[in-house]
């Protein structure tokens, strides 16, 4: 069996040889903005995550972290989803591409059937549909969407006495780590 030229061999190591992410784009999950009030305000029923689409200067407006999500929510019309109201700043050195409205209608990117599933649970009585957090995945941006109901006052403020409480234990249970018992 003849031997294998150096150069080629070289060459198919040096491709299975982990390198770099590609074109130095971010492959974690980190947010770039998140809705906390969200949470706050309604009980979440079940997450998906779906892709953006955006023009570019919008990207690296996203990638600049410049992307609100307070007022945002999301619906479902002729079997296609769209987040509305989410606010993406302009991008300045972008001067021709960026979209005149920040606010506009955004189409949101998901399977025929999660779209299919939304639709039912939508129209039971309470429920909508809310971002969560925008954040970036294999150099992608992707929106967490979260099927929601509202929550109640009363039901407010017992998950914040819940969290004091759960606050108070930890403080407890640090400062009496600290002491030795016998």
């Amino acid at each position: 069996m003849p031997a294998k030229p150096a150069k080629q061999a070289a060459g198919k190591a040096a491709k299975k040889a982990p390198g770099k992410a590609k074109s130095g784009k971010s492959t974690g999950d980190k947010p770039v903005a998140t809705n906390r009030r969200a949470r706050y305000d309604y009980e979440i029923l079940e997450t998906f995550e779906a892709g953006i689409s955006l023009f570019g200067p919008e990207v690296k407006a996203l990638r600049e972290g410049r992307a609100n999500l307070r007022e945002s929510f999301a619906l479902i019309r002729a079997g296609e989803a769209y987040v509305q109201q989410l606010h993406i700043s302009p991008y300045e050195p972008a001067s021709r591409g960026n979209p005149s409205d920040p606010t506009r209608e955004r189409k949101l990117l998901l399977h025929r059937g999660e779209i299919a599933k939304l639709v039912g649970r939508v129209a039971e009585r309470g429920n909508t549909l809310v971002p969560l957090s925008i954040y970036f995945k294999n150099g992608r941006a992707k929106l967490e969407l979260a099927l929601a109901r509202g929550k109640h006052t009363y039901d407010k403020r017992a998950a914040l006495r819940k969290r004091e409480d759960d606050e108070t234990a930890r403080r407890a249970m640090r400062e009496r780590g600290g002491v030795q018992r016998r």
